[in-house]
């Protein structure tokens, strides 16, 4: 079955070109990832600052061109789509951001972000029907549109308008939801419901989700399957459930140890002591990206790039702890997610 969209061998180099890396930075390396048509799946990618994510989100929705690799939509790269399959590519992957505050004119009310795609992609035949879908898809992220029609965006909460971004999206009755920090600008109150409006819609309405990251508690909340990102590298995937209770990279020990415990026992921030990294990503440096910030790290460390072993079914890990184990030889990453009933 072919992949709705796939990241095959996807590799983003600035600077240097692909040829001369000298004094290159590698914002991703070498990932590969596809999110088929059947079943819906929820798949969170995280990592900190710099680890690359945006960069990835930007290579799956075409803003930015790999410097190796493909990214492919029903089989075809992304740049050589034909007007058509363009059109559909736009239909069936959206994408919702970080700062809902972007997309809006102050000077337009929300009416207008909600209009603006029933008539560029000509979904309703008269004005009356447009209204229906409108309302139908805010009806779909628990707004009322009686509430949230003729208002201005300073007129609704940061937490309405991301849900009415979500509703935008649905109108387009897209197979894939790209999900950037879609609650980094919301306060904690408002968290919950939007999670909960993306869980249902991919229970409900079969809509498979990317929720891009650094918050590894609402990751764990929504998510399957997890790919954690180090330096524009795979450290660990697989399944969510058994990476949070049983972390093996480092790195990701780390960032599951900076999430604050409802425990008296066990201070906030008490987290694995680690070196600072102070190097940049340059591209011609060997060996594991982790290892000056690893407590375990092994002179093989400094050799060269670990595989991903696959330590369980549904969990591979990409460091040196694991080389018992098997290497994967798995071309894509959801080929050991697991899935769902």
């Amino acid at each position: 079955m072919t992949a709705l969209l796939e990241a095959r061998h996807l590799t983003k180099v600035f600077g240097g070109g692909l040829f001369h890396r000298t004094n290159a930075l590698v914002a991703l390396d070498d990932l590969s990832l596809a999110i088929e048509d059947a079943p819906p799946t929820i798949t969170a990618v995280v990592g900190e600052s710099g680890s690359g994510k945006t960069t990835f989100k930007r290579l799956l929705l075409g803003l930015s061109a790999p410097t190796s690799g493909e990214v492919l939509y029903r089989g075809v790269d992304l740049r050589r789509l034909d007007r058509d399959q363009r059109r559909r590519f736009l239909r069936d992957v959206q994408a919702i951001f970080q700062d809902p505050d972007e997309v809006y004119n102050p000077f337009y009310k929300i009416d207008h972000v909600l209009q603006a795609p029933v008539a560029n992609f000509r979904l309703a035949s008269s004005k009356a029907k447009e209204l229906a879908l409108i309302e139908q898809a805010l009806v779909s992220v628990g707004l009322r549109p009686e509430e949230t029609l003729g208002r201005y965006p300073h007129q609704l909460s940061g937490g309405q308008r991301q849900r009415v971004m979500v509703a935008r999206s649905l109108i387009m009755s897209p197979r894939l939801i790209i999900a950037d920090e879609p609650v980094s600008m919301v306060d904690a109150s408002l968290r919950a419901t939007i999670i909960d409006t993306l869980r249902d819609l991919n229970r409900r309405l079969g809509i498979s989700i990317i929720y891009i990251s650094h918050d590894l508690t609402t990751a764990y909340q929504l998510s399957e399957n997890i790919v954690v990102l180090y330096r524009g590298g795979v450290a660990e995937a697989g399944d969510i459930e058994r990476i949070v209770k049983q972390p093996e990279h480092p790195y990701t020990r780390l960032l599951i140890g900076a999430v604050p415990l409802p425990d008296p026992k066990r201070a906030w921030g008490q987290v694995e002591s680690v070196a600072e990294e102070t190097e940049g990503v340059r591209a011609q440096r060997k060996g594991c990206l982790f290892t000056n910030r690893c407590p375990y790290r092994m002179p093989m460390c400094h050799e060269g790039m670990p595989p991903l072993f696959q330590t369980a079914p549904h969990h591979v890990t990409a460091c040196y702890l694991y080389r018992e184990s098997p290497a994967t030889t798995s071309t894509t990453l959801e080929q050991i997610f697991v899935e769902r009933p």
